[in-house]
């Protein structure tokens, strides 16, 4: 019956399931709509990295360390994430406006560099541009219309992604209470699980 829910979310008959009405057409934005269906497709990816991965230790090596990187910079992040409160800019927000995606960058490149594969290169590659810049376009229509002038100064200020050096803004300091809130710790949970298979993967291959 699960099963048979997420097949009619999927092709927009139910949601959660409540049935659709006749007539029913999609009404949100392209980006939400993508984003909903991340974990559907992602699933089966990280599956078929874990096929494709030929993992060597050198490569092993450098691509955990760049994941930790990534790892840190989500964790960083949460502690100062107040969801649906005041804007953040401060702490890892006053040098990009969604650090926490610049984290899922880092981590994602740190499996493909340790994978060693072109094919899941070319599939991560996609997801990640597909999938987290629907979101960001999404999230940045949602502080739009919750701050208004203030994002729009904030935007105007601090770039979209890629991080560049700034003056630290002044605000709450990093709080491991909001980091264990946002539920943060389930990725680190998630890159060790992920190193383990890296591990046994190239240990098994000899």
């Amino acid at each position: 019956m699960r099963f048979l829910r997420s097949a009619k979310r999927l092709t927009g008959q139910s949601t959660e399931g409540i049935p659709r009405p006749p007539g029913y057409s999609w009404s949100g934005s392209w980006q939400a709509l993508v984003w909903r269906q991340r974990v559907r497709i992602g699933l089966p990816l990280a599956v078929g990295y874990v096929w494709l991965a030929q993992p060597t230790l050198r490569a092993f090596a450098g691509g955990v360390g760049l994941s930790l990187l990534g790892v840190l910079v989500r964790g960083w992040t949460a502690g100062y994430l107040r969801k649906n409160a005041a804007l953040t800019t401060s702490g890892p927000y006053a040098f990009t406006r969604h650090p926490l995606y610049l984290g899922s960058l880092l981590i994602v490149a740190g499996f493909l560099v340790a994978g060693r594969s072109e094919l899941a290169d070319a599939l991560g590659t996609g997801y990640f541009v597909l999938f987290y810049g629907a979101a960001m376009g999404r999230e940045e229509q949602r502080m739009r219309a919750r701050h208004g002038a203030v994002y729009e100064a904030y935007a105007g200020r601090v770039p979209r992604f890629l991080p560049r050096p700034a003056r630290a803004a002044a605000g709450p300091p990093f709080s491991w209470r909001l980091y264990w809130r946002n539920g943060e710790y389930q990725t680190a949970l998630g890159f060790a699980v992920g190193v383990l298979l890296l591990w046994l993967d190239l240990r098994w291959r000899g």
